[in-house]
């Protein structure tokens, strides 16, 4: 008796042979036409961030774009982003890598007034076998292996936006961020998931240490990730005009170029929390910039403001170390300023370092004191 191929496989206990492939064919006019859905759209006509598919947000350090993060999310919490979520208050999903829940991001959604209730943590996980004994512990999302059961759970909380914080570190660890196939796999299901969901998703992405003036270009990893993005928003400090810049350099659904600038700042912002004050930044956009982020881009550095920036971290560090680890705000500001030191700049060195400062003393002895972080020198 002849015994089928496939048959004989399944009986050896062979791995099931793949199932064809098929042409799946459907003609247009079976297809309904959708307008585009946005999620951010500050203006009628003036979207920035569709939902139901992937935005980019990317920039140096420092540069604002982890505190935009949570600025959307706290917006999206209250239902105050102009949009189509605006008045509707919903659940965010929030995967971060890079920073502490407890001590950075908690506080900074604390200042940008999110509802806790409605931004949740992401985190997958995980089970193991060692020496006989059932092993669980937490680790980030991977794609796309954590596809499936992240779309389960954004339908079951009805979820308004996934953000996802560095968006490459959520790539599989044998996924090369450089090449563009990889990259495709690894990404090309959170797209089909967006746009299944019409779930807003905002990847946070770096720039690379290139010298160009298009950002788009400067984001690290392989040039997939700015391609299968449907909208990309950079973010840059402009020294000549003392501000930080927000400029869309794509939007496939939208208005981009025409789009005008925006100018944010971040505030040093204090959080009491039951360990005393947390220093956090807080973004808040002040309107429309006049500069854009490849002006920024295509300035020289302004060396000597970097510069400045470094002495005062060192020199508040110094300070307080001396200090027995914290002094009072007064003396802090009135020492600085003998030393040349601007106000502004301690603050900026401030939050660098992590100094943290809460309320000592008792009645009219009750004064503002800096303390340096004991965990200032972790990694």
């Amino acid at each position: 008796m002849t015994i089928d191929p496939t048959v004989r496989g399944l009986a050896d206990g062979l791995p099931e042979p793949p199932v064809p492939r098929r042409i799946k064919l459907t003609p247009a006019s079976n297809m309904v036409p959708e307008p585009v859905i946005w999620a951010w759209e500050p203006e009628p006509g003036a979207g920035r961030i569709p939902a139901g598919a992937l935005t980019l947000a990317a920039g140096r350090e420092g540069t604002g774009k982890s505190s935009f993060g949570i600025w959307l999310a706290a917006r999206l919490s209250r239902g105050e982003l102009p949009g189509t979520f605006y008045g509707h208050p919903r659940n965010v999903f929030y995967a971060a890598v890079e920073d502490s829940w407890p001590r950075t991001l908690l506080p900074r959604l604390i200042a940008a007034d999110a509802d806790l209730e409605r931004v949740f943590r992401v985190d997958v996980e995980t089970t193991r076998f060692e020496d006989g004994r059932l092993i669980t512990g937490e680790t980030m999302i991977c794609l796309p292996a954590d596809i499936g059961p992240l779309e389960q759970a954004i339908d079951e909380y009805d979820v308004a936006a996934l953000i996802v914080d560095p968006l490459m570190s959520t790539l599989g660890s044998r996924t090369d961020a450089h090449r563009s196939q990889d990259v495709r796999q690894s990404l090309e299901p959170l797209v089909r998931m967006a746009e299944r969901t019409k779930a807003l998703t905002l990847g946070i992405a770096h720039f690379n240490k290139g010298t160009s003036t298009d950002a788009s270009q400067l984001i690290t990893g392989s040039g997939a990730f700015k391609d299968l993005a449907r909208a990309v928003l950079a973010f840059a400090r402009d020294g000549e005009m003392d501000e930080q810049v927000m400029t869309q350099t794509k939007n496939s659904l939208g208005r981009d170029l025409d789009l005008p600038s925006l100018a944010y700042r971040i505030e040093g912002y204090d959080v009491p929390t039951p360990k005393g004050m947390a220093n956090v930044g807080r973004l808040t956009f002040t309107g429309v910039s006049q500069r854009t982020v490849q002006d920024t881009l295509a300035a020289p550095v302004d060396r000597d403001e970097v510069s400045e920036r470094d002495e005062a971290a060192e020199w508040l560090r110094g300070y307080l170390t001396d200090a027995g680890g914290e002094a009072a705000t007064r003396d802090l500001f009135k020492d600085a300023e003998r030393d040349g030191i601007a106000k502004r700049t301690l603050q900026r060195a401030r939050s660098r370092l992590g100094v943290t400062s809460h309320q000592s003393g008792f009645g009219k002895k009750k004064t503002w004191v800096w303390t340096l972080s004991v965990t200032d020198d972790e990694p």
